[in-house]
This record gives structure tokens, sequence and C-alpha cells, in this order.
């Protein structure tokens, strides 16, 4: 063992000196204060970054699938973890949006969620969290954050069906806030339209739409949306006025049922015509 030490010293004699003395070189320059020195010192910490970077990435490539498999797990978590924020923030928002609401309406509302979403080409309803036990009738207007939603249709004790707008047998009494004209909203299984609106009355595109003083159903002023477009029938007679809503139903989580209940006799008159295909 003594003899194969020694072979390898008299052998590498010459790199074991030079690497001493660039050990002590090294070892001298990092303590000295000298110019120069220090921009030999930064040349080096540049290099050997650039190096480290190089067998870094050579080295990356061998990692065990095992870890990058980790890597991948922990990355889809935090995205879990990120969208559910998103989904907290924007129910936050929309349930002050709602409570806001509250404050200013005369009329009493009761908050709900949203439990379930029955939805095809021509009708769309939602099963809401509340029931008789609340205080809610067949009959009640429906909103949301930006306007109505819909009306509800049944109650159990503790669960409503809500028809919303978006069902072709619901008829709502509307105006046009602007020119007071009256007309009958209901959807067409694309479109929420106006029908039979005549060309002589003032209408155009931007008005908005609330529910008639007339309906007994709805409170009256209750925001629907805006006037999108007018249409002109074969005659060129009447108008076809389709409405943008302001009240996305379809990504709403939570709803107001509007605490109202208006005339027996009346109300069953209109919950008819509401029925009507």
């Amino acid at each position: 063992m003594i003899n194969f030490t020694q072979k390898i010293l008299y052998h590498f004699k010459e790199y074991f000196i030079l690497l001493s003395l660039v050990l002590v070189s090294l070892f001298f320059i990092s303590h000295s204060d000298n110019p120069k020195a220090k921009k030999l010192k930064a040349f080096a910490l540049a290099n050997f970054a650039i190096v480290e970077d190089f067998t870094s990435s050579i080295f990356s490539i061998f990692i065990k699938d095992e870890s990058i498999d980790e890597l991948r797990k922990q990355n889809a978590k935090l995205m879990l973890e990120l969208e559910k924020s998103r989904k907290a923030k924007r129910e936050n928002e929309e349930l002050r949006q709602l409570l806001a609401l509250n404050d200013t309406s005369k009329y009493p509302l009761v908050a709900a969620n949203i439990v379930s979403k029955l939805a095809n080409k021509f009708q769309s309803n939602f099963i809401i969290d509340k029931g008789y036990n609340d205080g809610i009738v067949k009959g009640m207007p429906v909103i949301n954050s930006k306007g109505l939603a819909g009306i509800v249709m049944d109650v159990t004790k503790d669960y409503s069906v809500v028809k919303t707008l978006y069902n072709t047998s619901l008829n709502i009494a509307v105006n046009v806030r602007r020119t007071n004209v009256n007309g009958i909203l209901n959807f067409n299984g694309r479109n929420l339209i106006i029908k039979n609106i005549p060309t002589t009355y003032d209408v155009k595109e931007g008005d908005v739409v609330v529910t008639s003083e007339f309906s007994t159903a709805f409170p009256p002023f209750v925001p629907i949306g805006i006037i999108e477009k007018k249409e002109l029938n074969m005659l060129g007679l009447l108008h076809t006025i389709y409405v943008k809503p302001f009240s996305d139903v379809n990504t709403s989580s939570f709803l107001f049922v509007i605490k109202v209940v208006p005339s027996k006799q009346i109300n069953d008159l209109e919950m008819n015509l509401i029925k009507k295909p």
C-alpha cells in the first residue's frame, strides 16, 4: 500500500505541486483588496456560474421519473387550490353585490344557493335551497345581483324550483324605460325577444328594458336587460325586439327570492299566462 502511494506521488508529483500552488494562489487572491485581484475573482466566479449552470442542465436530464411526476403532481395541486381561491373570490363578490341589493330594496329578500341546474334548449330551471319553511311561496320573483332571473314555480319544505328567463313558457310584461313602451318578453329557444312592437314606436338599441307596472307577478322596474337589435317582420309594420339580459343566470351561484305576495285572483290569471307555451 505504501509502495503504491509512493508510486502515485512520484508519477504525479508535478500535478500535486501545481494544485497546491493554485490553491495557495486562490487563497491569497480571495483575501486580496487589489483591484486586479478583484477583477480576476469576478471573472472566475462568472465562469464558474456558467459551468455550474451547464452541468446542472446535464444532470437534470437524469433525474428520476418519480421526481418529475411528483413535481407535476404538486403543480396540479397548486393549480386546483388557485382555482378554488378564484372561485371563492367570485362567489364572495357576487354575495356582496346581493347583500348590497338587499339593503337598497324595499321588498324583503331571501338569499338562496343554487343546488342544481336543469336545462335544455327550451327551458332552464334551478333548484334553490329555500322552501316554504323560509317563507317562499309559488309565484315569487327571483333576482340576482344584476337583475331579474326568473320566478318560483314549485315549493317544498326546504327547496324550490325556479323557472329562469330562458323558458319558452315564461311570458313577462315588460317596459322600455326611456319611452314607456310596453310589451311581452319571452324566450324563443335562442334569444329573449319582445314581439309585435309597431315600427312607429320609439325604441332603439341600448334602451333599458324593465318589468312593467302592469305585472302583478313581478315588482315594477326590476332590470331585465337592454335592446340589442330590432328586426322587421315580413310586412314591415312590426318589430321583433331582441333583448340582452343583464343577468347571466347560467353562471350564477346565488339568487334572491323577492318576498312579495300579489293579489291571488290576479296572480292566478297571470300565472296561467306564464304557463302557456
